[in-house]
């Protein structure tokens, strides 16, 4: 199963027979709306608090998996997931609700990929039947924790990028008919000495490239072998920075074959700057935008490689650079078995 130092192939091919993806209003009006299963007209979801919010989003995600997949909450086995916030609170009294075994997960903005490599492990050893996966975020709660509250009205680089509100899960199962999860490259933490927290794309660039290249070292493919290879969250800059990385490694990715979810979400016009981010950019592009055109057979096969910056408040105010990481899956879906 382990192949090379940080690759995983996984024999049984785990398979997302279905996903849960829940937006807000800014996400209502961005370039994939029908690509939600929920979308949200209010920020604050019903609740007295940004927090409460961001809780109900990711609740909502497990239960729209759970009924299109057509199981109930005491069916699931595990839930591997986490957010952004404090002690991933949000996602843990999400968990609350759900009531099945939990996997608090933190990777930043690389959640998403993290819960589903973790997740596939678990299944393709026969460690569970069912088990739920996935990432979410909330702008105003993160905005509030690692920069300034949309109040005050800070001034904004053009670096900077726009955390998605939204959540995206996915059920993960040992059979049945959906994508199938084929392969996974754990990340390694990468710190090139930046400290913006203004630009997380730049920061977390290397790490992206660091993981594709031990991927497809570690599997002997070539980047052709995958229709799209996809980052989380690079963003404008991220992705600049990544396209000129891979030309210095010799990694030959062509430009049209290589996206990243960060400039996916949001149509041209919206106030975003850089992109989007946000542990739940990746988990809703993917788990909806994606999966449904792999659905339509628009491509077979895609490298997940979701990005984070593990940094915190705490480390910012103590003038620590910014160590981020990358963890890559890979996902295949030929048509129903």
């Amino acid at each position: 199963m382990l192949k090379g130092h940080r690759t995983w192939i996984f024999e049984q091919k785990p398979v997302i027979i279905s996903t849960g993806t829940v937006g807000g209003p800014f996400e209502a009006n961005g370039a994939i709306p029908d690509d939600f299963d929920i979308l949200h007209a209010d920020l604050w979801l019903g609740q007295d608090s940004y927090e409460k919010a961001h809780k109900v989003l990711f609740e909502e995600a497990c239960q729209k998996a759970m009924e299109k997949g057509g199981i109930q909450k005491d069916q699931v086995q595990f839930v591997l997931a986490g957010d952004l916030i404090n002690q991933i609170t949000p996602t843990s009294f999400a968990s609350r609700t759900i009531g099945a075994p939990y996997f608090g997960l933190f990777g930043a903005c690389s959640t998403s990929m993290e819960g589903l490599a973790l997740g596939a492990y678990i299944v393709n050893t026969n460690g569970a039947k069912y088990l739920l996966t996935g990432a979410s975020s909330h702008d105003t709660a993160v905005e509030k924790q690692f920069r300034y509250p949309t109040e005050y009205g800070g001034q904004k680089p053009p670096t900077a990028q726009w955390t998605v509100t939204g959540a995206g899960a996915a059920l993960l199962s040992d059979s049945g008919d959906g994508p199938r999860v084929t392969s996974a490259t754990i990340g390694r933490v990468i710190d090139m000495g930046l400290t913006d927290p203004f630009n997380m794309g730049g920061a977390m660039a290397p790490a992206a490239v660091d993981t594709i290249e031990a991927h497809l070292k570690e599997r002997n493919v070539e980047p052709s072998y995958y229709d799209l290879i996809v980052t989380g969250d690079l963003g404008q800059i991220g992705q600049e920075v990544s396209i000129d990385l891979f030309k210095k490694h010799g990694i030959p990715i062509r430009e049209e074959q290589y996206q990243d979810c960060g400039l996916m979400i949001y149509r041209e016009g919206q106030p975003v700057l850089a992109g989007a981010s946000g542990a739940g950019c990746s988990a809703t592009v993917v788990y909806g935008h994606l999966l449904n055109r792999m659905k339509k057979g628009e491509f077979k096969r895609m490298l997940v490689v979701a990005t984070g910056a593990l940094l915190s408040p705490l480390s910012f105010q103590q003038n620590e650079t910014i160590p981020c990481i990358a963890h890559a899956v890979s996902i295949e879906y030929v048509g129903e078995q």
